[in-house]
């Protein structure tokens, strides 16, 4: 018998690398084990913590100042006087440009989907969770939005109160805030009813320990993820209103704002007037390459 147990352990198939991972290190340390070894989320998260580096560090990395015109250096070319990526309609040096406009790009992206995911999910979770009046009552109120795309809305917005970066932000807040409020509430609709909270109920737990305990813990991650997606549209967005002119304004260093300044150039330097296009496109595809590796990375199943 004794003989026959060890064979049965010996021949047994052997677990696969994550389920292991699962009973060693717990769930969070599993979704970064997998992490780690996904090469495409290494590689575009290596990219985006290079951008976020560039745009904090700006002023030591730039080589030049972003705002120091030249009359003379206008839509230079590649490599002309230490310029490395040349220079823009007004002689400043475009890859300085760049990298400072990487700081407005980044805070129009990031701070609309934090105020967004504050907001929506606050609404979410409590519209979920109540139910009836209270659940009918904020997601109809969040169906208005959804009346009008989401590219019109911002513009309409933007426009109304002016443009601006902060009027811009609250703008793109607006508009992420109903799709994120739904994202809480069907997350939170979903939790309430499942065993573990009654099981909390029946013990006498409150509201608001079942919320802070056993809600949020679980509403959290689709949360966390959906919010991960909306930056790469945050800056795209953000982008838009500053080539149309409702976001940044001149002469501050931002990547819409550059291609809408230099599309007058196109004919005359097309390179030059496509490095903002090429900056706002690596960004986004690689907060949205990364945005799927966590969504795999946390899709983790015993």
């Amino acid at each position: 018998m004794a003989s026959s147990a060890v064979m049965t352990q010996e021949t047994a198939p052997p677990e696969e690398p994550v389920v292991q991972a699962l009973k060693v290190r717990g769930y969070w340390a599993s979704v970064a084990y997998r992490l780690r070894y996904d090469p495409m989320t290494v590689a575009f998260g290596t990219i985006v913590l290079l951008i976020i580096l560039a745009a904090i560090f700006a002023p030591m990395i730039a080589p030049f100042d972003p705002y120091k015109e030249s009359i003379i250096g206008r839509l230079k070319p590649f490599g002309w006087r230490g310029h490395l990526l040349g220079t823009d309609e007004l002689g400043r040096d475009m890859l300085s440009r760049l990298i400072y406009g990487a700081r407005i790009s980044l805070l129009m992206g990031v701070v609309p989907v934090v105020i967004a995911t504050v907001i929506g999910g606050s609404l979410g979770v409590i519209g979920g969770f109540a139910g009836k009046r209270v659940n009918t009552a904020i997601m109809r109120t969040m169906d208005v939005f959804y009346a009008f795309p989401s590219v019109l809305l911002a513009v309409a917005i933007a426009g109304a109160m002016g443009g601006g970066i902060g009027n811009g932000m609250l703008a793109l807040a607006l508009v992420f805030t109903p799709a994120m409020c739904r994202v809480a509430e069907t997350a939170t609709a979903q939790v309430k009813n499942l065993d573990f909270v009654e099981a909390a109920r029946a013990t006498g737990a409150g509201t608001l320990t079942i919320l802070r305990f056993h809600i949020l813990g679980n509403v959290l991650g689709p949360v966390f993820i959906y919010a991960s997606s909306l930056v790469s549209v945050g800056i795209l967005l953000a982008s838009g209103l500053s080539f149309l002119g409702l976001g940044v304004r001149p002469p501050v260093a931002d990547w819409g704002l550059m291609l809408s300044t230099l599309r007058q150039s196109i004919y005359v330097n097309p390179l030059i007037c496509a490095l903002p296009g090429v900056a706002i496109f690596i960004t986004s595809v690689s907060f949205n390459l990364v945005s799927d590796g966590i969504r795999a990375a946390m899709d983790v199943r015993m």
